[in-house]
């Protein structure tokens, strides 16, 4: 076919009238795209600059809780070491609290408990039945009699229906120190410290009581 001369295709044209015809979608201009572009990469680059900088801060504050800073890191990562030799969070979790095939372990927390003779480093656990906590090395203490000292992991464990509060706090004196008190429904409580993920461990725990009590509701 001969097309007629001095005159241009145009879609516009060619839409005007045209039920089924779809309009080109508008153009940005290459300024605009890269603005837009850059802004994007400028959020992002804002929020894992601020994830890292909680993070370096988070991770001080957990060494720092331990009578040895030294001691700490040494522990930490030997921690590490036996969670890959032993399979997992989910492995040691089930071994330690003895957790039916039906429990799932959901999240799983670097932190101390505090106690009367001190910080106790270990691990926070919270599955679909309790939030629990282990030590991570055993723990000496006086047998029945006092005449000798036996060493057992320090172990917490309440499960979901008996907990009552799951409070997030920090010290009036040390902003930097901040901690999760867990009240059970008799009033026994649990302060929980040195979390490396301390905003992620305040918000599932939180969830997971919420979720819970609307389970029962």
């Amino acid at each position: 076919m001969q097309q007629a001369v001095g005159r241009t295709w145009s879609p516009m044209a060619m839409e005007a009238g045209n039920p089924y015809a779809m309009p080109p979608p508008a153009q940005k201009s290459r300024k605009e795209t890269v603005k837009n572009a850059l802004s994007l990469w400028g959020r992002k680059v804002g929020e894992a600059t601020r994830k890292a900088e909680d993070l370096s801060r988070n991770t001080w504050q957990h060494l720092r809780t331990a009578p040895s800073i030294t001691e700490a890191a040494v522990g930490r990562i030997a921690q590490g070491t036996k969670v890959l030799a032993e399979g997992g969070h989910d492995k040691i979790f089930r071994q330690a609290f003895s957790a039916p095939p039906d429990e799932q372990l959901r999240k799983s927390y670097a932190c101390y408990l505090s106690t009367s003779a001190g910080p106790v480093m270990g691990v926070m656990y919270l599955s679909t039945a309790r939030v629990a906590f282990c030590s991570d090395t055993p723990i000496p203490y006086e047998a029945a009699g006092g005449d000798r000292t036996e060493w057992s992991y320090y172990k917490v464990a309440i499960p979901l229906h008996r907990l009552r509060a799951a409070s997030p706090s920090a010290s009036n004196l040390k902003p930097a120190e901040k901690f999760i008190q867990l009240v059970s429904v008799e009033n026994h409580e649990f302060w929980l410290m040195g979390f490396v993920n301390y905003n992620s461990a305040v918000m599932h725990l939180q969830e997971a009581l919420s979720g819970f009590r609307n389970l029962q509701a």
